[in-house]
């Protein structure tokens, strides 16, 4: 990738080295598969979305969708409007980071804020842009304690992502998925699930997942995956765009996409695979859905709730 002497963001907080990370209770996260450990939560108990994200751009009322589709009682009103802007945390003053893996993830994050705050723009919405949160070890978020075994994640509690940059090794030396691309998709994948969560319809469904069993709630789980997945494929397609990409950088995604698909992690870590565990979609799907935002550029295309065979 083309990314050096970018704009950075200065929505990165670096963590490292304090103890105990942040101090929020409570809550659920989204995070990236690294196999091992137990796989039946998945993604924890994070929210989900159920609906095309472009529904509720153009204010159409999803209840109406979902009356008979995930079957239970919704109950209450919803207007789907896009939540206001998040208060951010202050930028931190500090210079940048000398340091180059740093230096790249706020590259990387800079450039999901401009992409973003494009394509909401063009719906007549605000971007409230996310940070970053840098950590080693251990960190506390709003959705609670997590260590780096859990790998990367966001939380929809404080509209933050978490990072231990040396997931990026694990990615390259157990995954087989190396390459700065493929590091980029990493973070892209999280900066979708934020997308995901200022669009309004998590808190609703957070009320509905409770009368969901596992089996259904694994099912949504994939979808709101796979869509995660397709809006990093979008941002990749902007980058492209710009010239920020080099020959092979593409493959490098694609390679990443397939090595942490439910399907690919089982068979490595237990030698069988068991479908109806799946909480964030096959190999197949997962390239699948990264290449389909790439190829587009657009959040249309990304409706994995009204796909086929999901």
């Amino acid at each position: 990738m083309r990314w050096k002497g970018r704009r950075r963001s200065t929505n990165v907080n670096d963590a490292r080295g304090q103890a105990g990370g942040f101090g929020f209770p409570g809550g659920g996260r989204r995070r990236l598969p690294v196999g091992g450990g137990r796989r039946g939560g998945g993604m924890g108990i994070g929210t989900l979305i159920i609906i095309g994200v472009v529904m509720l751009f153009l204010g159409i009322n999803p209840l109406k969708l979902l009356s008979g589709g995930l079957g239970g009682n919704l109950g209450g009103g919803f207007s789907p409007q896009m939540q206001a802007p998040q208060r951010q945390q202050a930028p931190r003053t500090t210079e940048y980071s000398t340091d180059e893996q740093t230096q790249f993830v706020e590259t990387i994050l800079g450039s999901t804020e401009q992409v973003w705050t494009t394509i909401f723009a063009n719906y007549g919405k605000q971007y409230p842009k996310p940070k970053l949160n840098l950590f080693g070890g251990q960190v506390r978020s709003a959705c609670g304690l997590a260590s780096s075994a859990s790998g990367p994640f966001y939380c929809p509690g404080d509209n933050q992502i978490y990072i231990d940059l040396s997931f990026y090794k694990e990615l390259e030396q157990r995954f087989g998925a190396g390459g700065d691309f493929a590091q980029a998709y990493v973070l892209a994948h999280e900066v979708g699930h934020h997308v995901q969560n200022i669009i309004g319809v998590l808190p609703q469904f957070n009320k509905m997942r409770r009368s969901m069993g596992k089996a259904q709630f694994n099912k949504q789980s994939v979808k709101v995956e796979l869509q995660a997945d397709c809006f990093a494929g979008v941002w990749g397609h902007y980058v492209n765009r710009e010239g920020w990409l080099e020959a092979g950088d593409l493959e490098e995604a694609l390679v990443a996409a397939n090595q942490i698909g439910d399907d690919a992690i089982q068979k490595r870590t237990q030698g069988y695979v068991v479908p109806e565990s799946f909480n964030h979609g096959t190999s197949e799907q997962r390239r699948y859905w990264f290449r389909r935002g790439f190829e587009s550029g657009r959040i249309e295309s990304c409706d994995t709730f009204r796909a086929e065979k999901l």
